[in-house]
């Protein structure tokens, strides 16, 4: 459904639904609006963990440790409201997490007293023991919990969280790894990781609905963990086949549930797009930005911001200075990013990272994304330097 005259370089910001897709959704919308009651209380759990399951498959998963959400930053507030904290507690995380979950930790600190520490990790990065030692260093005797991103939102950065939680877990540190651009970008064994938590997107590179993404919790770490909406399920039942920690996040009050149900369809489809499936389709996405950023790396006679192997299928690269020092409300569009867009047709995100007026530019590359789209932008950032 993109609009055909627009060169939509920003697949990383909300995904790109295909319209396959979404007319499985309408059906499962249909569904529900014929019969709302048969709908929720005789056809919904079949399909819902049948959806569930499908997932579990793509991502390496036990489904008994994985629930459906709305999107990561739930996922993330689930895990953290439902922690105890108080003064003596240090959380940690880096200068690369997501804003809104570095706003929940500030949130979290101010209710608690406990304190926010963050490492500082520069670009450029030579190779992933300086993001692991940059870690490492900010630890305290107070760090009770690290939420470090997968893949960085504003760097567009794989992180190597397998090395990171080991580190942590030898210090007793848990971590809860916000993986929003993981699920359809690289390829993901969620419980390899052996983070305490995980949350992903189903809405951005797995192509699903909005509104569907899922959240791993450690089985020794259930018990604690709730929505952040109490309901129904919070008082277990013997009759009732699935642990309290799968019934409270089914059920969280009346909603719809489509893009979750449609979850399945997306893996699909997306797989099915080329000949050599889901792990052509990752490759092609990532080689075609790191062409990409080879260009503009050319151009603006910059340094790469970490070598091609921590490329996914989205890269950041600096540009100039802008001209206001900040601080922004949530909704500011950078003028340079306004331009683009109204006089090329360009939609990219402009980022200030890490800090105004610093800025950065992210692409991100989508089986629709070719490289004449990336060459057209060169030339648009070349007359607007």
């Amino acid at each position: 459904l993109l609009e055909p005259n627009i060169i939509f370089l920003n697949h990383g910001s909300f995904g790109a639904c295909p319209i396959p897709v979404l007319e499985k959704q309408a059906f499962y919308r249909t569904m529900l609006e014929k019969e709302p009651v048969r709908f929720f209380l005789r056809e919904f759990e079949e399909l819902y963990y049948s959806a569930l399951q499908e997932l579990a498959n793509f991502i390496s998963v036990n489904v008994e440790n994985i629930v459906f959400i709305p999107n990561a930053t739930n996922g993330i507030n689930a895990v953290l409201k439902s922690l105890h904290f108080t003064a003596e507690d240090d959380i940690l995380t880096t200068n690369h997490a997501y804003p809104a979950c570095k706003n929940l930790l500030h949130f979290i600190a101010q209710k608690t007293g406990a304190k926010v520490n963050i490492a500082p990790i520069d670009l450029p990065i030579h190779n992933s023991q300086e993001i692991v030692e940059a870690i490492i260093a900010k630890i305290t005797p107070k760090t009770k919990i690290a939420l470090i991103d997968h893949i960085t939102s504003p760097t567009g950065i794989t992180f190597p969280v397998e090395q990171i939680v080991k580190k942590l877990s030898s210090f007793g540190i848990d971590t809860l790894i916000d993986g929003a651009h993981a699920p359809g970008s690289i390829k993901l064994s969620v419980e390899t990781i052996g983070a305490a938590y995980y949350v992903g997107n189903c809405h951005k590179w797995l192509c699903a609905p909005k509104g569907s993404a899922f959240l791993y919790i450690h089985p020794d770490k259930q018990e604690n963990i709730h929505p952040t909406t109490i309901s129904h399920a919070y008082i277990s039942h013997a009759m009732n086949p699935y642990s309290r920690f799968q019934s409270e996040f089914y059920w969280t009050g009346t909603n719809d549930f489509s893009a979750y149900l449609c979850v399945p369809e997306s893996i699909k489809f997306m797989g099915n797009l080329l000949s050599g499936g889901w792990e052509q389709l990752m490759k092609r996405n990532s080689d075609l930005v790191i062409f990409a950023r080879k260009a503009f790396c050319k151009i603006l006679n910059i340094e790469p911001g970490c070598p091609d192997n921590m490329i996914a299928s989205m890269c950041s690269f600096q540009i100039s200075d802008g001209n206001e020092n900040g601080p922004f409300p949530h909704n500011y569009v950078d003028p340079l990013q306004t331009r683009l867009f109204n006089c090329y047709n360009i939609e990219v995100p402009i980022i200030s990272w890490p800090y105004p007026p610093k800025r950065l530019l992210r692409i991100s590359a989508q089986i629709y994304n070719t490289s004449e789209q990336f060459e057209y932008l060169a030339t648009a950032l070349e007359k607007n330097r």
